[in-house]
């Protein structure tokens, strides 16, 4: 018998300063079976980043055609296709054609610093990605944050994200290897 995925309500509220967005969002988030608490984790703090009311969640592991978050726009073109962890570089090509604007959430320490220096040169070709790195004391904070039922007010200004889970602080200050263009 195959195993289920668990779920998880998160009832998030987004300030983010930069982009004069403040809403609130009710999640469902289903984790996958092979899925840690800390990639589930990684995924909703890539929803607070992008928040929008299109923004919504794949599939992820379950689908190999989709990604772990996405928005598209009325007609179904696909705008943003966000991944977390550390895809593969054909992976993010196929996604780069298919999509307005690519973006990875890499996360894991040393393996991501080795996926990092593999893929960066055929990376730095494909013209709509973006690639965050999340240090990992952060991720494991948000991993260890986790749990069924969660609210979570996040506030973003100048780049750097504050949360409060459940009444514990987080501060989260991505890198971005390769950034938006302008």
């Amino acid at each position: 018998m195959a195993l289920k995925a668990t779920i998880y309500k998160i009832d998030l509220q987004v300030s983010d300063l930069d982009r004069h967005y403040y809403q609130r969002h009710v999640l469902t988030v289903a984790r996958h079976p092979s899925e840690t608490d800390e990639r589930m984790m990684v995924r909703v703090l890539a929803f607070a980043l992008y928040a929008d009311p299109a923004l919504e969640f794949g599939k992820g592991l379950s689908a190999e055609d989709e990604p772990d978050l996405w928005r598209k726009d009325l007609t179904g073109a696909i705008q943003q296709w966000i991944e977390a962890g550390l895809p593969d570089e054909k992976r993010l090509r196929r996604a780069a054609g298919r999509s307005d604007q690519v973006v990875v959430f890499s996360y894991g320490g040393r393996s991501a610093d080795i996926w990092w220096e593999q893929n960066q040169s055929a990376l730095r070709k494909l013209d709509k990605l973006i690639v965050i790195r999340l240090p990992t004391e952060q991720t494991l904070a948000l991993a260890g944050a986790a749990a069924r039922n969660l609210q979570i007010d996040c506030t973003l200004q100048d780049g750097e994200l504050w949360m409060v889970i459940d009444g514990v602080s987080l501060h989260v200050t991505p890198e971005y290897l390769i950034a938006p263009k302008s």
